[in-house]
């Protein structure tokens, strides 16, 4: 099983891999379609390398390791599934396709199938031009360093075909939609039901458009469904956790009680209240925090990003919980929560993790989640963040060269170390490179709008003359 000590001298440490990795970023593989590495010889390739590594540390089995391809509902999808496909096909790897399916649901059938190993085809919340590869072990969690290092080496060596007698088959996970329902439906307590609720669920015209709705509508909601009517190229695209207006405005039109909002893979979440106030991952983190206090008596910490809100950090302290901040990505809070043997982390974006739902950050689970809480309070979704009043943040997306050496170019350090001088105590700045996308992102947060916004506009203003796209 993965995680298990490679057979090869693949391993190394974890420092020297984040330094040479070509392919592999933080949340897997992404990029532009037709563009390398999202082409489909790469593919081929990728999947051929994959299934070497991966047949080479399964446990000792007469019977071939079994691999789970799932996607978003991109048109790039189909051909990536099948480049894919012929390169574990080759290297002697059976594969299970799941058509289109959510990341977590991925994640979820992978542990809950026994196999080796499971495959997301998906760039998440980016537009349709762009496409991804995420993978997850046997047990449904990222996968280790030293697997991602091991594929990559495997890349650079020729490919040899498997002899006729060995090569690997194919067939379709037909009941893959049903098995996931049943589990998200499973995380919700046996003692509520969702009946009396009218609920918008917004699917980004992504992965979950078959799920989601009936998640919600089994449990007892009355649903309105938004983005489930996918193209191949309208995923996202003005629906989502990424664009909420619609989601907003059609909660309100509909006198709804609450809106869902997930990303193109259903990994990611954003709530509506009735009265239109958007909710996003730090607010909800707070919520489940404080209900779990009131399951659990009390909670040892939780797990947030350099991104989160500094006013969550200060109300979580006040509520006796420990916070520790993790580098942006999902995968650096899993490893923060796993490392301290918390349950609970999360990223303003809408990644929210609770490990002792599922191994993953689970759209659909979070919101059920949610709603368990405001069930079990008897309250408001407004009424629970009593207490927590975020600071204003101001987040400017720069596109960037690439291989620009921002991080040494002395007019941007000069313009970040004037904002944090100003701000001293009362506020944040940060500035980072994307891990998916070709961006910058700079972030100041202070007590007051009108510096945050300052702040941010000067130092975006040194760095678009400095290393932006012209």
């Amino acid at each position: 099983m993965l995680g298990m000590p490679l057979k090869k001298s693949y391993s190394t440490k974890k420092e020297e891999f984040e330094m040479n990795r070509r392919y592999f970023g933080t949340d897997g593989i992404r990029g532009k379609v037709g563009e390398p590495p999202i082409t489909p010889d790469f593919m081929l390739r990728l999947g051929y390398s994959a299934g070497k590594v991966l047949a080479g540390v399964s446990p000792i089995s007469s019977a071939r390791p079994t691999i789970l391809i799932g996607k978003d509902t991109r048109i790039s999808g189909y051909m990536l599934e099948a480049a894919l496909e012929a390169g574990f096909s080759a290297a002697g790897i059976d594969v299970m396709l799941a058509g289109p399916m959510p990341t977590p649901g991925i994640a979820y059938l992978t542990r809950a199938l026994r196999l080796a190993a499971g495959i997301v085809i998906s760039a998440s919340h980016n537009p349709y031009y762009d496409n991804g590869i995420k993978f997850f072990s046997s047990h449904g969690n990222k996968l280790p360093d030293e697997i991602e290092y091991a594929i990559e080496s495997q890349i650079k060596q020729p490919i040899i075909c498997a002899p006729s007698e060995r090569l690997g088959k194919a067939h379709r996970l037909d009941d893959a939609a049903g098995r996931y329902i049943e589990f998200c439906k499973s995380t919700f307590p046996a003692e509520f039901d969702l009946r009396g609720l009218k609920l918008v669920v917004d699917c980004a015209n992504g992965a979950a458009y078959h799920i989601a709705p009936h998640v919600f509508h089994e449990l007892g909601a009355e649903v309105i469904s938004l983005g489930v009517t996918p193209n191949g190229l309208n995923i996202n695209d003005g629906v989502g956790s990424a664009a909420p207006d619609m989601l907003v405005a059609t909660v309100q039109a509909n006198h709804a009680d609450l809106g869902i909002a997930l990303d193109g893979d259903s990994d990611r979440l954003k709530v509506v209240d009735a009265a239109g106030r958007l909710y996003n991952g730090d607010e909800l983190l707070y919520v489940l925090l404080k209900d779990r206090i009131i399951t659990h008596g009390s909670v040892p910490g939780a797990v947030g990003t350099l991104m989160t809100n500094l006013a969550v950090e200060v109300a979580l302290q006040q509520l006796g919980i420990k916070f520790v901040r993790a580098p942006v990505g999902d995968r650096y809070i899993l490893e923060q929560l796993r490392e301290r043997g918390w349950q609970l982390g999360a990223e303003g974006s809408g990644h929210i993790l609770s490990l002792d739902h599922h191994t993953t950050g689970d759209g659909i689970v979070s919101a059920l989640l949610v709603l368990a809480a405001i069930k079990r309070s008897g309250q408001m979704l407004a009424q629970l963040l009593n207490g927590l009043i975020l600071f204003p943040q101001m987040l400017i997306n720069i596109h960037i060269l690439p291989g620009a050496d921002w991080q040494n170019n002395v007019a941007i350090r000069k313009a970040v170390e004037q904002a944090k001088s100003a701000l001293g105590h009362s506020g944040r700045v940060l500035i980072r490179a994307s891990g998916t996308e070709p961006l910058l992102r700079v972030m100041v947060e202070a007590q007051q709008l009108d510096k945050a916004s300052a702040y941010a506009q000067a130092i975006a203003e040194v760095a678009r003359g400095e290393c932006g796209v012209v």
